[in-house]
């Protein structure tokens, strides 16, 4: 009939092609579901995409290096075979005031070395750290890709998941859930310092326990950001870390081949406007070019705010669900820079060649320094002198520049969403944060400045701009004792599914929270496939 518009009908949409949206919807497409993932960007990822930055160069645009990907959901989409490779990087540095450096190496009896020559106390204190943290990786990494037990429900499942959680910290015995309880719930700062006197060492360790999140290294629950940084691995090795060869885009791309392989869709340049409902029940979304499609099922990949304030009509949800909605905590802390290089910068302290350079790289050698950094966060200003997150990648992996050429990228703490001056962003304010941030890897490296090609300045307005991360939150949500497991993202919503019928959440707002994991995505694409009634697809939990 003229005029009549044809829905297209799919069995689940996933909206946003960030990683989880994709791990999910793999997973929904190899149960044999008919999936389509619609992305508002002309092209797939959301903070994990790789792009040219200047002709021969590429670079991580956000998310820059992998760990956290979930070994059993790379082999179950076999990624390996879809191109992905992880090659791992050892040491790092961090560079003193007084022209030294502390450097990390993964050889044991060389990092003891190096610990001894800052601290002799340290190098031995360094073994309990260790100790402790590997203590709670092994706690908390098979929670990762189980759903979270509803406390208040009596249903057999969330029972036995319960049952689960309390058998392991039970087997803890009383000491060691002393230890945990406190760990969670204690500062990153305070952890460090009950370990270590020298403030070198602290400083370079503590980086992990705020990397973004809008908390400095003394606020409670940092200590957890720590661990949630140090439960992944590579080959086996807990807590490692490395770069995607052909830059983080090749974990999407990836996941992508793995959802097309097994049929699945998917369409970019497809922003959704809402998604729709009818008799309280999600029945498919609207794209901003006015068509629809329909589905049995929806799954948004977008953050909770995002979600439920911009493409629910919120009469189709509970009032007190609303207001936790607004109450959930997303708040941008982070900036970062990509910059093109004609060569390898010199950094006197280690000398060229040292491993420490291919590796990440610092230049606050205090818990001091940090915690004023965070002072400028909270006054609504950059801070003056920035923790800075510093790799050069094209080191270990050449195809990221040319020949003789190289790619750093630089993820900065802290940088607040809405400048207090009442400057935007777009204008000269991020010029100046760049240069703040320049001057800082300069003041270390002689020759950077001279080396500096190209730089792209990321600010956290545009992160939520251009990849749609609420004030350009990297972790959707911070990850606070209060905002994890059946508290994620809002207690008694926590497995997934959402009021409105049909709908899930399937990013880094549920649980087990942010980094490039995927577990989101594939615990979501459980629930589902256990909803549908499907064949199941994903691992069953350990």
């Amino acid at each position: 009939m003229v005029g009549t518009t044809i829905k297209q009908t799919y069995d689940a949409i996933v909206v946003g092609a960030g990683h989880n949206g994709l791990t999910a919807a793999a997973y929904l497409a190899k149960a044999g579901l008919k999936v389509v993932v619609v992305e508002k960007n002309p092209w797939i990822g959301g903070a994990a995409v790789s792009r040219s930055l200047e002709p021969g160069w590429t670079y991580s645009n956000c998310s820059y290096v992998c760990s956290l990907l979930r070994p059993e959901i790379a082999r179950d989409l076999e990624l390996g075979r879809h191109g992905l490779q992880v090659i791992p990087y050892e040491g790092g540095a961090t560079f003193t005031r007084d022209g030294d450096a502390f450097s990390m190496f993964a050889d044991h009896d060389r990092l003891h070395r190096e610990m001894s020559r800052f601290s002799p106390r340290d190098a031995e204190a360094y073994e309990q750290y260790a100790l402790t943290i590997y203590r709670q990786c092994k706690l908390i990494r098979p929670l990762l890709v189980r759903p979270p037990p509803d406390p208040t429900s009596f249903k057999i499942r969330d029972l036995s998941e319960l049952l689960y959680i309390l058998r392991r910290f039970h087997d803890l015995g009383a000491e060691r859930l002393a230890e945990t309880l406190r760990f969670w719930t204690m500062s990153i700062g305070d952890f460090l310092d009950e370990h270590f006197e020298n403030d070198v060492i602290k400083a370079h360790l503590c980086g992990s326990g705020i990397i973004g999140t809008a908390l400095g290294p003394y606020s409670p629950g940092t200590a957890y950001i720590l661990l949630h940084h140090y439960m992944g691995d590579i080959d086996g090795a807990v807590g490692a870390w490395g770069f995607a060869r052909g830059g983080m885009g090749a974990v999407s791309k990836a996941l992508s081949a793995a959802l097309q392989s097994h049929g699945g869709e998917i369409r970019v340049g497809a922003g959704v406007e809402k998604i729709l409902a009818r008799n309280g029940r999600a029945t498919g979304v609207a794209l901003s070019d006015g068509s629809e499609l329909e589905a049995k099922v929806v799954l948004s990949n977008l953050d909770v705010k995002r979600t439920f304030l911009e493409t629910v009509d919120e009469k189709e949800l509970p009032g007190d669900f609303v207001t936790a909605v607004k109450r959930f905590k997303i708040r941008g802390s982070s900036g970062k820079l990509n910059i093109a290089l004609d060569g390898l910068p010199d950094f006197p302290a280690l000398g060229k060649g040292h491993p420490g350079l291919r590796g990440d790289l610092h230049f606050s050698d205090s818990l001091e320094r940090l915690e004023r950094a965070y002072d400028d966060w909270k006054r609504g200003t950059w801070s003056q002198d920035p923790y800075c997150d510093t790799l050069i990648p094209s080191q270990i992996d050449p195809t990221l520049a040319p020949p003789g050429k190289h790619m750093m990228t630089v993820f900065v703490q802290y940088a607040p969403p809405t400048l207090a001056s009442g400057e935007p962003w777009d204008g000269p304010a991020r010029q100046t944060f760049g240069e703040t941030v320049l001057n800082q890897i300069g003041s270390h490296s002689p020759n950077f400045r001279d080396l500096v090609r190209h730089v792209e300045i990321r600010t956290p307005w545009d992160i939520e701009r251009e990849v749609g991360l609420t004030e350009g939150n990297i972790f959707q949500g911070e990850l606070t004792f209060d905002q994890l497991l059946f508290n994620r993202p809002i207690p008694g919503w926590a497995q997934y599914r959402m009021p409105l019928q049909g709908l899930y959440l399937c990013g880094s707002s549920t649980h087990p929270g942010g980094g490039v994991m995927a577990a989101p995505g594939a615990n979501c694409a459980r629930e589902v496939l256990r909803d549908l009634g499907a064949r199941q697809t994903v691992r069953p939990a350990a």
